[in-house]
Order: structure tokens, then sequence, then C-alpha cells
């Protein structure tokens, strides 16, 4: 059965340590001024963060599938301290680096992976668009080669890391052609930042993740080289399907990072916070909630480890896809929600000063929505349980 090693708390203390001592002190004024501290990638990438799952080669740990659930213990550190900065890794590793590094020729590897892994740069993965999101079939980008290159025409919405002061690159997907069943042929082309045509648009404003980058992009006529094809044509689709499945276990360890830190906050403020001369924890009302606050964790940690545990098995062959698809899909859609759920509880444990922004609950209330949200929502992750189980399509 599956179980984190010494090895793994070893790498927790690290992380928490540097999140600790880099972001706490800083985050409320980050989120409070929208900023994406852009110092703390390089800094990440030096702790090896991005490369863990990377070839030695390109500046990674070399580690391959057994550096998932590290990667997973490092995105529930971060998130404990900000979500933000857990997505800020999230994504650039899971919807960044992952795609070049799995499906990338020789030299796409070669140009991108040694800046991304080590924190010198940051990749962005342009799936969602603004008529697109859950049905991502549906997409209107268009590629059409023309004279030895990908001319491109068309938009991506709520593109994490798209837009920073280190963005390199941009792995997108689009039409480009169609398939003998009618179907659209996706495809998935890398288009460097700065390329004509390629335009980055304002920052959103958002109810959370205040501190994340996230941008719309359009394309209008950017032209890349035919080998900026990224894998096979016509195969993108199904890449980003698959980059998708580890991007939910990420998510659920970022949402256990968030419940993590609702159970600490909450525990603490019950033994200080005093009404009618006792603290309130004395009080069932409260003290309950956070026994629950205890629960939820317990479970969403154990939920999205086993996925980690299991999605490292498969690589190895000892498993099935379907198995780690569906422990994905449970994972993401219970953590999550439970992550908005302790956010809420934790919110009215602190009763008053819950809702102020001067106490971290706010933010973690306000982060944490999204999770049921991105990279699949609860909706969708309950109609792939289902067919895991055999139910009708």
């Amino acid at each position: 059965m599956f179980e984190l090693s010494q090895d793994h708390e070893d790498f927790r203390r690290l992380v928490r340590e540097f999140a600790e001592a880099e972001i706490a002190p800083h985050v409320e004024q980050w989120d409070r001024d929208g900023h994406f501290p852009a110092h703390l990638v390089p800094q990440m990438g030096e702790l090896g963060l991005f490369g863990l799952e990377a070839p030695e080669e390109f500046g990674g740990a070399g580690m391959g599938h057994e550096g998932f659930s590290y990667l997973c213990v490092a995105i529930e550190e971060l998130g404990r301290v900000d979500q933000s900065m857990g997505i800020t890794l999230e994504a650039g590793v899971g919807l960044g680096i992952n795609p070049i590094q799995t499906y990338g020729s020789q030299e796409q590897k070669e140009q991108w992976l040694p800046d991304l892994v080590q924190g010198r740069a940051l990749a962005g993965f342009g799936l969602t668009e603004p008529e697109a999101g859950s049905d991502a079939g549906a997409s209107r980008t268009r590629a059409r080669l023309e004279n030895g290159q990908w001319v491109i025409d068309g938009a991506k919405a709520f593109i994490t890391n798209s837009g920073t002061e280190i963005t390199s690159v941009v792995t997108v997907t689009a039409r480009t052609g169609e398939l003998p069943d009618g179907r659209p042929e996706i495809s998935a082309i890398i288009v460097p930042n700065g390329t004509e045509g390629f335009t980055v648009e304002p920052a959103y404003r958002k109810l959370g993740w205040h501190i994340s980058d996230t941008h719309g992009l359009t394309f209008e006529g950017v032209r890349v080289p035919e080998a900026n094809l990224l894998g096979e044509r016509g195969q993108g689709f199904r890449q980003f399907l698959k980059t998708l499945d580890d991007g939910r276990i990420a998510i659920a360890a970022l949402a256990v990072g968030c419940c993590q830190r609702m159970l600490e906050e909450s525990t603490r403020y019950s033994q200080e916070r005093l009404a009618f001369g006792k603290p309130i924890g004395v009080n069932q009302g409260v003290s309950f909630q956070v026994a629950d606050l205890a629960v939820m964790t317990e479970a969403a940690r154990t939920l999205t480890y086993k996925a980690a545990w299991l999605r490292e098995q498969q690589a190895l062959g000892k498993r099935s896809v379907a198995e780690v698809k569906q422990a994905a899909a449970i994972a993401k859609l219970y953590a999550t929600e439970a992550a908005v759920s302790s956010t809420r509880i934790a919110t009215q444990v602190f009763g008053g000063n819950g809702f102020m922004e001067e106490y971290p609950v706010a933010r973690f209330y306000r982060d944490a929505k999204i999770l049921e949200i991105g990279e699949g929502t609860s909706e969708v992750q309950r109609m792939l349980i289902a067919r895991g189980l055999g139910l009708p399509a």
C-alpha cells in the first residue's frame, strides 16, 4: 500500500521552511496589490521544485515518475501558505513543462526545458477558450499550414502563467483540419512569447488567486515554424486530456494545502479566542466543526496521495490507466469540495474576524472556489467517476 517516505517528509520540511520564510511575510500585501512575485520562481527552481520529474540533462532531478508524489507534496506546502503560489508551481510543471517533456521533439526539449525546469522561465497551457471550457473539443482557434509555417488565429481564456515577465512560451490547441468522421482535428503548437500577432490581454480581475498570473490570449495571423508542432498532428486533444489527468491529482494536492491551513487556523483560534471568559473551543458548536475539518483534511490527503501513488505505479506498468483516471477524478472531486467547505467552516469559526481581510481565512475563502472549477469542474469529475463505474456515457 502507498505511504509517504521519510524522504518525502524531509522534502516537505524543506518546502515549508521556504514558504514560511519567503512567502508568508509578504502574501497579504501581494494579494492586496495583485502582485505576482516573479523573483520567487528562480528560487523555487533552485530548490528543484520545477524539475522533480525532469531528466538530468535538462537540469532536472531525474526522478522520473517517482517525482510526482514529491511534486504533490511541494504543491500542498506552497498552497498551505498561499494558494496562488501553489497554482504557479502546479501550472508551471503540469501545464507548462510536462506537455513539452512528454510529447516534444529532442530539439524542442533542448530549446525550452532547461530554463523552465530551472525556474528561469514559465510556460502556459492554452486550452480553454471564451466559448469552449469543459467542451474543449469545441475549440475555435485554428491553424493552417502555409509555406512551412503554422498560421494561427483565435483566442484562449483563463491561461495561468501566460503574461509574467519571465513567461517564455505558451502551448496552444488549435483546429488543424477535420477527421474522416467529421470531428475537428486538434493539434498542439508551441508559440514563443513575443511572436508577432500574439497578444497577452490585460490581467483578469478575479475573485481569488490575486497573486497568480492569469490572462486571455489572442492570436491574429500568428506565424510559427512547422516544426513547432508538439507531438503528432491531430493528437493535441488526446495529449492535453492526459495532461489533465495528472493535473487533477496536483489540484487535489493544492486543495489539501487549503484544508490543512484551515484546520490549523481554526484550531489555534478556538484555543485563543475567548467568549464568556472561556476559549470558544470548549463549545461543541465550535469543537465539532474543527473536528470535521480534521476529518476532511485527512480524507482529502489520503485520496490525493493514493491517486499520486497509483499514477507512479501505472508508469511502472503495475496499474491501469483506467484506475489512475478514476482515482484522479475521485481525489479532485473530494479534495476540492472539502477545501471549499473547510474555508466556509473556518470563516464561521472566526466569526466576524473571518470576514476581515486581516485574517488569512478570508483570503483562502476567496481562493478556494476556483478549485472546484479549474482543470475539470466537479460536474465533469462526477461524470468521469460514473463512467468509470460502468454507467452509460
